[in-house]
């Protein structure tokens, strides 16, 4: 496999099935017929690019902590540019992330999309092209094109088949994460200039001076709060997942949050740790002003949509605190959230959009008694609140405990803290739970709601299987990722010089 450009294959892919859509669903064909064969091609071309994004974990040496699958090619020449591509342990289990959710959001979009659906499913295929390519990426002009290419298929998604208030939600995504981006050019084209190679794996080891390292790091800061989100700067996803059809806001939590937690990561502690541990404690203060305040907020919600996005601000919250908690429990356990948080937020907008296709609302008092005419579905619900509670035995709870851990190993207090996060999580995940499901079957059109089809099964059966895959054997994903992990710890603390907590 070393001579084989599966990372470029896997990436491109998706791009030329869009351009087979464009190629072969000519605007004169009849509408019906335009659509289904759209929605065929962007389904195979998905599953095919999923299936070959399995040989990338066939073929990676777990044992190693380095980057593999290489590809290396030298694009602009005259500026020192090359086309670079890698992954490590950590990284492989995002592109798996990012393919094995689009085939689900393109099922999803079959039954919500009604209009532009050949549009639509362009705008899938290249946003799972840039988010793969992002994942992949070693050379920062390469990182930053794809980063900043993500932005436009979902502000088409968002601005296009959106809500009614789809043009403000559209906007105020794109205006949030292309500024804090703006501020990422910038640093780049100083790390380039003082590095001398846009190669990723040469900056990384902390060889930035202090003084500069500490702008470099602000500048990051303000692409990659954004992006996770979060608090202050998470006021534009709540209105991006409300105003968003269901696919889109499936792709935004399950994937596209995970790139600010991933640029921390890759670009933070790798590149910038003496910055990082100096704001470190700036960082885990945010993380658990998120964790509760969002907790409390979305205890408040009326709406599901704003309720799970909500959640995905404190959930995200958890992750911010164990990357900068310094600890390789904290880390560990950041990358099982954002994995665990992939698969069950992606769920939970798809629970939301099962009902919406039926009712057309997504307020909460619009519901109840849901237990008695879609038992399936209601049970289909359960698994994946309680996996975002944190239920032992589910994907949930591993993240948490290990992020928890690796707070407390910084300080007793951050984790007392984080704790309440949990206990308000159960609480509004519960009291949404009760209110769909319980009490009494009274309003009309919700008694003759049917249960869920055979296509919603395809969607939900593979996310059940891995949210108890990873609560029952979680080694099997960290045993991939643990290597990688240990050596940015070590590597962190070594520049840092902080010794074992």
């Amino acid at each position: 496999m070393a001579a084989f450009p599966i990372l470029s294959i896997i990436t491109f892919l998706p791009l030329l099935g869009a351009l087979a859509i464009m190629l072969f669903t000519r605007s004169g064909d009849d509408n019906k017929s335009c659509a289904k064969l759209a929605q065929q091609i962007a389904l195979w071309i998905s599953l095919a690019t999923f299936v070959l994004s399995l040989f990338i974990l066939k073929y990676f040496d777990p044992t190693l902590a380095g980057f593999q699958l290489m590809e290396h090619y030298v694009w602009i020449p005259s500026f020192n540019i090359a086309y670079i591509k890698g992954v490590d342990g950590i990284s492989v289990w995002f592109v798996l992330l990012s393919t094995l959710l689009t085939p689900i959001c393109i099922l999803s979009a079959i039954g919500g999309v009604k209009t532009r659906v050949k549009e639509f499913m362009i705008a899938l295929l290249v946003l799972e092209t840039m988010m793969v390519g992002m994942f992949t990426a070693l050379d920062f002009v390469l990182f930053y094109v794809f980063f900043e290419g993500v932005l436009i298929p979902m502000f088409l998604i968002i601005g296009v088949w959106g809500g009614e208030k789809r043009t403000y939600a559209a906007y105020k995504f794109f205006l949030y994460t292309f500024l804090g981006s703006v501020l990422m050019l910038v640093a780049i084209f100083a790390m380039v200039v003082h590095a001398g190679t846009t190669d990723m794996t040469a900056m990384m080891g902390g060889k930035f001076p202090q003084e500069i390292s500490l702008l470099l790091w602000l500048a990051f800061f303000a692409s990659f709060a954004v992006k996770t989100p979060m608090w202050p700067f998470h006021t534009w996803l709540p209105y991006a997942h409300v105003e968003a059809p269901t696919a889109g806001s499936v792709i935004l939590a399950g994937v596209l949050l995970k790139m600010g937690g991933y640029g921390f990561i890759r670009i933070a502690i790798q590149m910038l740790p003496q910055a990082s541990a100096i704001f470190a404690p700036l960082v885990m203060g945010l993380s658990l002003v998120a964790i509760v305040y969002t907790s409390l907020v979305a205890l408040a919600q009326t709406d599901m949509k704003k309720l799970i996005a909500y959640s995905s601000v404190a959930h995200m919250g958890f992750v911010t605190l164990g990357i900068f908690s310094g600890t390789q429990q904290g880390l560990d356990g950041a990358i099982f959230i954002m994995l665990s948080h992939g698969f069950v937020s992606a769920a939970l907008f798809l629970c939301v959009g099962v009902v919406y296709d039926r009712l057309h609302t997504r307020e909460i008092v619009r519901y109840g008694g849901m237990a008695n005419n879609m038992p399936r579905y209601a049970f289909i619900f359960m698994i994946f609140m309680l996996a975002s509670i944190g239920l032992p035995g589910t994907s949930g709870f591993v993240g948490e405990f290990l992020s928890l851990q690796g707070a407390w190993l910084a300080s007793s207090w951050y984790a007392f803290v984080a704790a309440t996060g949990v206990i308000l999580g159960a609480a509004y995940m519960l009291w949404l739970y009760r209110r769909l499901f319980y009490g009494p079957l009274e309003k009309a059109d919700v008694k003759v709601m049917p249960d869920l089809n055979a296509r919603e099964y395809v969607m939900f059966l593979p996310l059940i299987a891995l949210v108890l895959w990873m609560g029952i054997y979680p080694h099997t994903f960290r045993n991939v990722f643990a290597p990688a992990a240990t050596k940015i710890i070590a590597d962190y603390r070594a520049t840092t010089g902080a010794g074992t907590p």
